[in-house]
């Protein structure tokens, strides 16, 4: 392989170290993106469990009106008990009652339960805004990590992207065109080696997706300087230094 080929490897050496650095940096900043999220979750959660309260305290309250109500009905009936002239009469009367006592009864038992699951709710609010304002914590430790961290990381892309732009110099612009191409399609993964057969025979290969690669290629990467790609996977060949 010539020098063009061979600054090719030099660049995805450094291509690679970019890369790993510039990951490096995404991941600390989605971590902040992640903990904001919690956290939002955690507050929409906190207002849904707040809206379900009031939804309960309406439901209640209009029960304990609709109680008021049937509690001066009562109130009525028994003094409707006192007035009335005929058996008959009193035992209409006195149905009525037991039955508005009855249905009182069981409206009382649905505000019980209802209060019961606002003070569980409460509970389960009480709980959540825990977690928020420990989520919200953590998230200010995140965000004063990732900036000192990414001050630190970006400040070595930088410095690795200045020994980019150095190689990438030295390596003509049609090549330095087509190793950018192939970089954004296999996520920096611009070279393949071509391996070779082993002793029980077999064909040469590419090492990015294992198909054929022709002797006939691989005679040019040992005798010119040519770019060559993969017909498959369209990486760009190269050998290994013990193949040259």
């Amino acid at each position: 392989m010539g020098p063009v080929l061979n600054d090719l490897i030099k660049l995805q050496s450094v291509e690679n170290r970019l890369r790993i650095v510039k990951s490096k940096l995404s991941r600390c900043r989605r971590n902040v993106i992640l903990r904001e999220n919690q956290v939002r979750s955690l507050q929409s959660a906190l207002e849904t469990k707040n809206e379900e309260i009031q939804l309960t305290r309406i439901q209640s309250d209009r029960l304990e009106l609709e109680l008021r109500g049937r509690d001066e009905s009562i109130v009525k009936l028994r003094a409707s008990l006192n007035i009335t002239k005929t058996n008959k009469e009193y035992a209409a009367v006195l149905t009525q009652l037991n039955t508005t006592k009855a249905d009182n009864s069981k409206i009382e038992s649905q505000i019980l339960d209802l209060m019961k699951d606002i003070e569980t709710d409460e509970a389960e609010c009480s709980d959540i805004q825990s977690q928020i304002d420990e989520s919200k914590k953590i998230l200010e430790e995140t965000r004063k990590e990732t900036e000192t961290l990414s001050v630190k990381l970006q400040a070595e892309i930088e410095e690795i992207q200045v020994e980019w732009d150095e190689v990438a110099s030295t390596i003509p612009g049609a090549s330095l065109e087509i190793f950018k191409r192939v970089a954004e399609t296999y996520d920096g993964e611009v070279l393949a080696i071509v391996s070779t057969p082993d002793e029980k025979g077999g064909a040469y290969s590419c090492g990015g997706c294992f198909m054929g690669v022709t002797a006939e290629n691989v005679n040019l990467l040992m005798t010119k300087d040519d770019i060559i790609r993969c017909q498959n996977c369209t990486r760009i060949l190269v050998l290994k230094e013990s193949q040259e």
